[in-house]
């Protein structure tokens, strides 16, 4: 069956769902990586992308309490925090200030009880006002749901004001796995996967470019990640709107879903296959916060041609046991990507170049 997956690739057809379980159950990781990797050749050349970026989470105080997060808090207790928009502006003027200049700031939220919608707008628009070139990535479908109830508006409108008052990209949180007898165990109180889908469909037909995520290596089976590939891809054929899609490993320290971490075979072999499957998402992102950045540097030889970014104090994943660094350098970046014999190409949100090393 190898020959005709080989075939259908060389001849530009489509797999299908029985050709990626296939290679999900197929143990020779090499063969999977090398056709990965061919084909991610054709659509991105010899190029690896990273980009200067800052992470920001703006508070941990969160109405839902997901099973398999180890980030949330409710309000007063231990460990929570809010950060203020003086706090948030801080940060990146001292990103900048020790980088040289940021090209993107990543925002990803807690579901906070008190927090209004016009505070994120606030939020987002004084950071455009202060630094113009920066891309603004914020806030997940689940997030913007939120806003929409919270508010009482609709979720169109909620996209529109964001995006007039400064958001450019949305991250592809809150995806998890679509499964719904699965995702009711990992984060019942979430939106379904059909509704996350819906808003993600929303967001790119009012002009908002997104990402797409899949959290594997928990209570799913292959079945499961296949069909969540698949239903990305659908939507893509749709609207194309996706920029890149995130495989994301799960973490489990400090969380109510005890696994063991997934091994870095199938860490590689989920990037593989995301990659095989996922023809028409221009970049399948190896995120090296979750990965670490040795795993990741080596999927990159596996159809990863993104390695993320500097990051700057990244907490979620961090807070369920993550092993990796809290933020990374660029030199750091450029050395990873050229012992793959790759070409580090320094990108902004939209996956523009910006510089090649």
């Amino acid at each position: 069956m190898f020959s005709e997956i080989e075939r259908k690739l060389s001849q530009g057809q489509r797999l299908n769902k029985e050709d990626a379980l296939y290679l999900f159950n197929l143990d020779d990781i090499h063969k999977i990586g090398k056709l990965a990797d061919e084909f991610c050749r054709k659509i991105n050349s010899n190029r690896a992308y990273f980009i200067i970026n800052r992470h920001i989470n703006p508070t941990n105080i969160c109405i839902n309490r997901c099973r398999f997060c180890a980030f949330s808090r409710s309000k007063g207790e231990e460990g929570s925090y809010e950060m203020t928009i003086d706090e948030i502006l801080a940060g990146l003027r001292e990103a900048c200030k020790n980088m040289g200049y940021l090209s993107e700031v990543h925002i990803v939220s807690a579901l906070h009880p008190d927090w209004p919608f016009e505070y994120y707008l606030e939020m987002i628009k004084n950071i455009k006002s202060e630094f113009p070139n920066i891309g603004i990535k914020a806030f997940t479908a689940v997030e913007i749901d939120y806003f929409a109830k919270k508010s009482n508006l609709r979720v169109e409108d909620i996209l529109n004001r964001l995006k007039e008052n400064g958001l450019d990209i949305i991250p592809g949180g809150g995806a998890e796995i679509f499964n719904s007898e699965v995702r009711n165990i990992l984060c019942p109180e979430k939106i379904s996967g059909e509704r996350w889908l819906e808003i993600i469909k929303l967001a790119h037909k009012v002009g908002i470019k997104t990402n797409a995520t899949m959290l594997y290596g928990h209570i799913e089976s292959y079945e499961d990640r296949v069909d969540h590939l698949l239903k990305l891809r659908d939507l893509q054929d749709e609207t194309g709107g996706f920029l890149a899609f995130i495989p994301l490993s799960y973490q489990p320290e400090n969380t109510d879903i005890k696994v063991s971490y997934p091994s870095g075979i199938d860490d590689l072999k989920t990037i593989a296959v995301s990659r095989l499957i996922l023809d028409n998402i221009p970049h399948i992102k190896a995120y090296w916060i979750m990965l670490g950045e040795k795993l990741a540097q080596l999927a990159l030889l596996f159809g990863a041609d993104c390695i993320e970014g500097t990051v700057i104090e990244e907490k979620i994943a961090h807070s369920a046991g993550a092993r990796s660094k809290i933020s990374t350098t660029v030199e750091e970046l450029i050395h990873l990507i050229k012992e793959t014999d790759k070409v580090p190409a320094e990108r902004d949100s939209f996956y523009n170049i910006l510089r090649i090393y």
